[in-house]
């Protein structure tokens, strides 16, 4: 007779357990690519003189300083960090659905994060800030996902 391709509540937990800790790795994978990617910047533009980039009322209080560039410093940083960090989470859970509920978990932490450097640098250009809180989030967060399910052999857009 047929079976049913229900999962077991057992293999549930195991999806539910390896999405999160998907987008726990995810979440520090991605921290280290902002990270290498906000150190590598830096040497190539480095902040306007006399800003410490350690110091968030530093930024702040120079941010009409730094040149358009110098500013694709940060969104490169955050786009590759969500994307980083989307991609591990995905590769890690276990089912396309799961995958994508990791990517977008971590597309989501990834957002607050930006909304709070973006109410604590208020004085940051608009064009900044709507970039980085469009783009920089969570399609780099569907991109990661969309690269990992290819990688892992499923069908970009199935969620079963």
């Amino acid at each position: 007779m047929g079976r049913s391709h229900a999962p077991r509540p057992a293999s549930r937990l195991v999806t539910v357990l390896l999405a999160a800790v998907g987008v726990f790795v995810g979440v520090f994978a991605g921290s280290i690519a902002n990270i290498g990617t906000i150190f590598v910047g830096m040497q190539v533009l480095p902040p306007p003189e006399g800003v410490n980039p350690g110091d968030v009322a530093s930024i702040n209080a120079n941010i009409d300083r730094y040149s358009v560039a110098q500013l694709l410093v940060p969104l490169a940083a955050h786009a590759i960090g969500t994307f980083a960090a989307a991609f591990v989470a995905a590769l890690i859970a276990s089912t396309p659905r799961s995958r994508l509920g990791a990517a977008l978990g971590v597309g989501a932490l990834s957002l607050v994060g930006g909304v709070i450097m973006a109410r604590e640098v208020p004085n940051a250009p608009v064009w900044f800030v709507v970039v980085d809180l469009v783009a920089a989030y969570v399609p780099m967060a569907l991109a990661g996902w969309a690269l990992a399910s290819r990688l892992r052999g499923g069908a970009v857009g199935a969620t079963s």
